[in-house]
């Protein structure tokens, strides 16, 4: 009976077949390392933001007056209401950990070049989303940072010219922070933003799925096939990579339970001291400085110090990784076979890019100020000189096989 069920509804709407194409049955790579986990761990973290935001919202006040009370019932009165809030903060902190990770994976195997464009569009504009998200979420328990950093980064619009100072008060909803602004920031954070993230995540898988998951070699499996049509270099979704993936899955649970119950504050960059204060726009902080996720950006904005040009920087920053699969001219994906040029590049590029986000968190210095600088050129070095050396370099043969 069971049977007849679902293939009455398989007929009518093809779950299973959409299931098995998608999941069981999707052929992967059988060969590939642990960079490559970051992706099933980024959908786990995705479902638990979603889940814990929906509990959050039903005891949370949108009110100027309410909202950092109602963040203090929900951790004092609420049973296990503070287990279900730093959940959602901790999940919001490993949710961007992983996905740098799996973007950095990205650009060490090539993940963006031809036909996977498309996909690493949409994989950046998930991140832009995120981001977008999480000012949003982090302005919500209307702490003295969460007050600050909104102020902070809705003032970044005034510095547009013409339109500046009109867009600065229609994203606030009014002269200044208040519960219009609460209110619209909710609205966006637990409504709009998470349906246009699953819409977007549904549309990276549907496009990795259909020109093939990459691998460590940069070999495409979809040259050599069998008399069925399956790449012979390749194991079915379920169950190889579903068990495979279970280990990290549970040392990952791990970490995120450590953090959880042991240092939910994460040392004042997942949480910061001065939030658990209410926001009072008479005082401010010694230090305004974004949650760690936003700090290298957040440097790259100080190091200009005209506001317009540090806007248009860090705008840049972001936006020039969309291009990055025209900007890559080698004729090899994976950085194992690229030329010694791609590799310094692509350790530069990291160093830069931590120290970013180090000096985005500490108080300004001119040795800070000098090294901002350096690094914001090496960031975008790494990005505007790749067409250069990513040409000009010796590359080694990919093997036809995984």
């Amino acid at each position: 009976m069971v049977t007849k069920v679902l293939n009455w509804i398989n007929y009518r709407l093809p779950i299973i077949n959409t299931f098995e194409r998608h999941l069981s049955k999707h052929p992967v790579p059988k060969k590939v390392n642990f960079w490559y986990l970051f992706g099933a761990l980024a959908s786990i973290v995705l479902i638990l933001q979603i889940v814990t935001g929906i509990w959050l919202m039903m005891p949370y006040s949108n009110t100027e007056e309410g909202a950092f009370a109602s963040i203090e019932y929900i951790m004092r009165d609420v049973d296990y209401g503070w287990i279900i809030r730093y959940m959602h903060t901790t999940g919001a902190s490993m949710f961007f950990a992983i996905v740098y990770l799996h973007m950095f994976r990205g650009l060490l195997y090539g993940s963006y070049k031809r036909p996977k464009e498309l996909v690493w569009i949409f994989g950046c504009t998930i991140y832009l989303v995120m981001m977008a998200e999480g000012f949003l979420g982090y302005v919500l328990p209307y702490g003295q940072m969460s007050y600050w950093g909104a102020q902070v980064i809705i003032s970044l619009f005034g510095a547009i010219p013409y339109i500046g100072e009109s867009l600065e008060i229609w994203v606030r909803g009014d002269y200044y922070i208040s519960g219009i602004t609460i209110s619209r920031f909710f609205a966006l954070h637990v409504v709009a933003l998470p349906l246009i993230l699953i819409a977007l995540v549904f549309l990276h898988l549907v496009a990795l799925h259909e020109v093939g998951a990459g691998n460590p070699e940069g070999v495409d499996i979809e040259e050599y096939i069998d008399d069925d049509g399956v790449p012979l270099d390749s194991v079915p979704f379920f169950p190889y990579k579903v068990l495979s993936a279970m280990p990290a899955i549970g040392v990952f649970g791990l970490v995120f339970c450590v953090i959880m119950f042991f240092f939910p504050e994460g040392g004042g960059y997942f949480l910061e001291l001065a939030n658990f204060e209410e926001a009072n726009p008479l005082v401010t902080p010694e230090h305004i400085a974004p949650v760690w996720y936003y700090s290298p950006f957040y440097t790259m904005l100080r190091a200009v110090p005209d506001p317009l040009g540090g806007l248009i920087v860090m705008a840049a920053a972001v936006a020039i990784l969309f291009v990055v699969p025209w900007l890559d001219r080698s004729n090899v994906a994976s950085i194992r076979y690229k030329g010694i040029l791609s590799k310094i590049a692509i350790v530069l590029f990291t160093v830069s890019f931590v120290t970013l986000g180090y000096l985005g968190t500490v108080t300004v210095t001119e040795t800070g100020k000098i090294m901002s600088v350096i690094c914001t050129l090496m960031y975008f070095a790494f990005f505007l000189l790749m067409p250069i050396y990513t040409s000009i370099e010796k590359t080694y043969e990919v093997p036809d096989r995984l």
